[in-house]
């Protein structure tokens, strides 16, 4: 018998930059002549059905004038088409038409777009560079920075995929003024999230500019754009791959995920957070991490930021109980929650450790109260 070695010890570089501001068509177009992806002179634009018009069909003429060959792939909007389906058929739609490994994935459009698109991107041809232009503020938030990529199962959401560094990230903020308030709303979510977990500063500013927020005022805006990326930034740099720190991120997400699941994304994933964070900001009171004005605080915030902050009537509680066993922190067999300490900070266990084992009586009967 005998063994053979296989060495691969590698560093690899996985830096980008993220564009914040508006009207970034022409400056993408202008990076890719300056070598933003090398000699590649494919691009495949994935987008969804929403975003198509909008802005996918212009960035791609845009590509074509400039002597790129690219093409839209696009699938129907929505997070209940994230999928494992919709993934196979933009994979074959892309090799019907010719793509193979000497291309670039253009992702246009929001969270779902990025996740599904990021992925693609991995696994085509065994890993192809991709772009994110982003053009909602959740996506702005969440989705397009940190470098997650997933699909949704029948189960739960973003079970299956990979972490996947994009070439470059463009955040224009000129998009969002055809976003429906709706949609305004639950990236503010994301947004009042990274507040209430890593910058009261930032708290504050949400509460006292909400209206220039919802009219899309420039500054406003591109203040929250890059506090967002900071907050994230200091988070993913430290933890790229979620084996500790970067848990904190998914303050409100083990009971939004599952409100997001059982609704059967009847709410947005923005709104579903909105009322996770309400669900621990109160077991973060019973615990006497938060006072009972620090948890006024974040719903009144949240309030303000037009989300809901209670489990609708439609919801079956017993089914939101058993459906937080799909959350990815989950160990064991044992609930885990991500716990506020006051308001922009969180609770480190011990060191390294920023969840918390919680019994399934003491999280049954926050969502009963709810």
């Amino acid at each position: 018998m005998s063994i053979f070695n296989v060495e691969l010890k590698k560093v690899v570089d996985d830096s980008y930059d993220i564009e914040i501001g508006f009207e970034l068509q022409q400056k993408l177009i202008t990076d890719l002549k300056n070598g933003l992806v090398g000699n590649l002179k494919k691009f495949a634009v994935i987008t969804d059905s929403i975003v198509k018009e909008l802005y996918a069909e212009k960035i791609c003429h845009l590509l074509q004038e400039a002597g790129y060959t690219a093409d839209i792939f696009v699938f129907e909007a929505g997070e209940t088409n994230k999928t494992r389906k919709t993934k196979e058929l933009i994979e074959d739609a892309m090799l019907e038409k010719g793509y193979r490994r000497d291309c670039c994935i253009l992702a246009i459009g929001g969270g779902v777009v990025t996740d599904l698109a990021g992925f693609v991107a991995g696994t085509f041809g065994r890993g192809v560079p991709f772009i994110n232009y982003a053009t909602t503020l959740l996506a702005a938030a969440d989705a397009s920075v940190g470098g997650k990529t997933a699909v949704d199962t029948p189960l739960a959401t973003n079970l299956i995929g990979l972490f996947n560094q994009p070439q470059k990230v463009y955040l224009d903020i000129a998009t969002w003024k055809t976003l429906p308030e709706r949609q305004i709303a639950s990236g503010l979510a994301e947004t009042i999230k990274h507040a209430c977990l890593a910058n009261r500063e930032f708290f504050e500013y949400l509460n006292e500019h909400m209206e220039e927020i919802f009219t899309i005022d420039r500054e406003a805006c591109e203040h929250i754009a890059e506090e967002n990326c900071r907050v994230k930034y200091e988070v993913v740099m430290k933890d790229e791959r979620e084996s500790g720190l970067r848990e904190v991120l998914n303050l409100g997400h083990t009971v939004g995920r599952a409100i997001e699941t059982v609704s059967e994304y009847q709410l947005l994933h923005g709104e579903a957070l909105a009322i996770g964070m309400v669900a621990e900001a109160k077991l973060a009171l019973r615990m006497g991490y938060v006072t009972e004005q620090e948890k006024d605080a974040v719903i009144e915030l949240l309030q303000k930021a037009k989300l809901p902050t209670a489990i609708p009537t439609y919801i079956d509680r017993e089914a939101l109980v058993k459906k937080l066993y799909t959350d990815k922190k989950v160990k064991n067999g044992k609930l885990r929650f991500v716990i506020q300490k006051g308001i922009g900070s969180v609770v480190e266990f011990e060191k390294g450790v920023f969840a918390t084992p919680i019994d399934e009586a003491v999280a049954r009967e926050i969502i009963m109260e709810m």
